[in-house]
């Protein structure tokens, strides 16, 4: 990983892209009235698990690249939680639910593996 050359490059970063991409259609459709709540909260944590990525890459720190990608992960949890509000208001299926929460653990394990290895180099001393 000292060879990257851009936060585009991390993997945790790519998965998180394509589950937003893949959300999109299912933020578009949900009801108008849920526009400034449910719409807007998830726009706002997708977009969240990238950018605190791409901060965290920024930093070229690995102490505060770990606690950016900790903010991911928790943002990664809070998709979760609006989607099982989703699922509740009968805005999308179980089985949705199901696919989406597949999704979000991937990202989670990739992100996780990361900020493993953010550890272990910290710990060596090394630089990214």
């Amino acid at each position: 990983m000292d060879s990257l050359r851009s936060f585009e490059e991390l993997n945790c970063w790519k998965e998180a892209v394509i589950l937003r991409k893949e959300l999109k259609p299912l933020i578009d459709g949900l009801p108008k009235n849920e526009e400034y709540r449910l719409k807007d909260q998830l726009v706002r944590c997708l977009r969240s698990v990238t950018n605190n990525i791409a901060e965290g890459y920024g930093r070229f720190n690995h102490q505060e690249n770990i606690q950016f990608c900790r903010i991911s992960r928790g943002s990664l949890h809070e998709i979760t939680d609006h989607l099982i509000i989703a699922a509740e208001e009968n805005y999308i299926t179980p089985e949705e639910l199901s696919i989406r929460k597949e999704q979000i653990n991937k990202c989670l394990a990739i992100l996780n593996g990361y900020i493993n290895y953010l550890k272990k180099a910290k710990e060596a001393g090394t630089n990214k």
